[in-house]
């Protein structure tokens, strides 16, 4: 079970359809008699006096809904469809009205994954430009490449490679700093059942660790070059790592406390964002990061910062 989701309350479409799973008394019910417990269709229905037909298809609005999950067991007459709650609590944010008063700007910086500004690495490792690779392979000499900054595809076993954007925001005047990247495990070719613990920090504080399911590889990423075989990585997950004022999200899910003051974003006049394996992760298993022209997004590293009244562009990607 995760413990929050935050939905915002511009999302219009996810707040209705949560308004309206969540609309009536029987599906309010549901969303009770599996908090402490998951329970059987079945289950539910003696429980609550209905037929299961009835509960089946109130289940199947909460589970679109995105507020439970279901899943089938083996029973003594075939499977079993097992109702649980997916999290403890549902935030929504209402920064957005805040947003609607003032006059709110947001600008994003794009990173090449090549101009990452300190590092520490163990191999295996190596980098790509969309032509070949870039030094030598399994070098960490060759993250001293000046030719680095062209990359499209770095990766090492573990470490970290920090990288430093510019800040151009005041930080009582920002609501959200968010960090976007392709990335995933680092195998030998691929496997894309292959975990490894990712750790993202922000000015030194570590916000999460996010375990990557796999190497993917086996067929070509959308933005991959044709002459980079399909029997090596090909591409990655987008992971969007958020902090406001409340905490940190990662893919909308609260994963921990550190928010927005802790910080200190105006001590430095730059922000530090590092991603790493740690050593004595409990699953060691690389990373793989990705660039504009490899994998299946075209971006690079972004940072993207909401404020009020004081957003800047200085020849950074407004959208």
């Amino acid at each position: 079970m995760e413990k929050y989701f935050m939905v915002k309350s511009s999302d219009d479409y996810s707040v209705a359809k949560i308004a309206v799973a969540l609309g009536t008394e029987l599906r309010r019910s549901i969303v009770r008699e599996i908090v402490n417990s998951p329970l059987t269709v079945k289950e539910l229905a003696f429980k609550l006096n209905v037929s299961v037909s009835t509960i089946s298809v109130n289940v199947k609005i909460l589970e679109d809904a995105d507020l439970i999950r279901t899943s089938y067991q083996a029973g003594k007459h075939g499977s079993i469809k097992l109702c649980s709650i997916k999290y403890e609590r549902l935030i929504v944010d209402f920064m957005q009205a805040i947003k609607d008063e003032e006059s709110v700007g947001k600008y994003t910086i794009n990173m090449p994954v090549g101009a990452f500004y300190d590092f520490d690495i163990k191999p295996t490792c190596g980098m790509l430009d969309e032509n070949g690779f870039i030094g030598k392979d399994d070098d960490r000499q060759t993250f001293y490449n000046p030719n680095r900054f062209a990359a499209q595809l770095l990766w090492f076993y573990s470490g970290y490679v920090e990288y430093r954007f510019q800040r151009e925001m005041d930080a009582d005047k920002t609501l959200s700093l968010q960090f976007s990247l392709e990335c995933c495990s680092e195998a030998p070719g691929f496997r894309n059942e292959y975990p490894s613990d990712i750790t993202f920090w922000i000015n030194d504080k570590e916000i999460c660790e996010w375990r990557s399911p796999g190497d993917f590889g086996g067929k070509r990423g959308a933005y991959s070059p044709e002459w980079w075989p399909t029997t090596s990585t090909q591409f990655g997950l987008l992971k969007r790592l958020n902090i406001t004022k409340s905490g940190s999200f990662l893919d909308n899910l609260y994963v921990g406390k550190i928010c927005l003051n802790d910080l200190k974003l105006n001590e430095k006049d730059y922000i530090s964002f590092k991603i790493g394996v740690k050593d004595n992760a409990k699953n060691v298993g690389g990373i793989n990061i990705f660039g504009d022209k490899f994998g299946n997004y075209p971006q690079s590293i972004q940072m993207t910062v909401e404020c009020i009244n004081d957003a800047k562009s200085n020849g950074s990607n407004n959208k």
